[in-house]
């Protein structure tokens, strides 16, 4: 599957209800489309978070022209984004409650190729003890838009916004792998520019294998 996301942030005083339904109605295209207001208490993620995923390049033509357009509007100030190959993993049934998640992140340039691998491995021990990620993908960027040449794209689908707030982020193992490769006192750090992370409602499962 091929995924693009963008966070789209609107200038002052623009018609945010007027965007998502542009957005909404180009979009329709997309194998699986997410166009959501983000949640309070997200970090340089925008005011609109959007999600697409396409069968394959050619599908994603199919809508470019018409999204480029909405999204290079007057009332649009800045967009941070990627483009990747993702292979979701689910690992619980999609929630009434569920919020989705993405990471935006870049890797500083000259890290070593095993030092990269176990930032990754250690990513992907989250999920594993976080009971309230519902699905999550870890992706390698193949294109990026925005503040920062981003490299990685961390998703996850949590069963609730408590799920997000309280145990992923306060999990030992986040704090106690993870957490190193984003400290700039710590030796280790790998991520020394700005994220991106936001997260919205997602009223379907967006990441789901197939």
């Amino acid at each position: 599957m091929f995924d693009l996301t963008r966070l789209i942030h609107l200038s002052s005083g623009a018609d945010r209800d007027g965007v998502l339904n542009e957005i909404r109605t180009v979009t329709a295209g997309a194998e699986h489309a997410l166009v959501q207001p983000t949640l309070p208490g997200v970090r340089n993620g925008g005011d609109i978070l959007v999600h697409l995923r396409f069968d394959n390049f050619d599908q994603r033509a199919s809508v470019a022209a018409e999204f480029d357009s909405v999204i290079s509007s007057p009332g649009i100030r800045h967009i941070d984004g990627a483009e990747y190959l993702g292979t979701p993993h689910r690992g619980a049934p999609h929630s009434a409650d569920a919020v989705y998640r993405t990471l935006l992140l870049r890797i500083a340039p000259g890290t070593q190729d095993d030092t990269v691998a176990q930032f990754e491995e250690d990513l992907r021990l989250l999920p594993r003890f976080v009971p309230a990620i519902n699905a999550w993908q870890l992706s390698r960027v193949e294109s990026a838009v925005g503040s920062v040449p981003w490299t990685h794209v961390f998703e996850q689908e949590f069963a609730s916004l408590d799920g997000l707030t309280g145990p992923y982020l306060m999990h030992p193992v986040h704090w106690a792998f993870v957490d190193r490769w984003f400290d700039p006192e710590c030796p280790e750090v790998i991520v020394r520019d700005r994220v991106c992370h936001s997260f919205c409602r997602c009223p379907s499962p967006v990441l789901s294998p197939g």
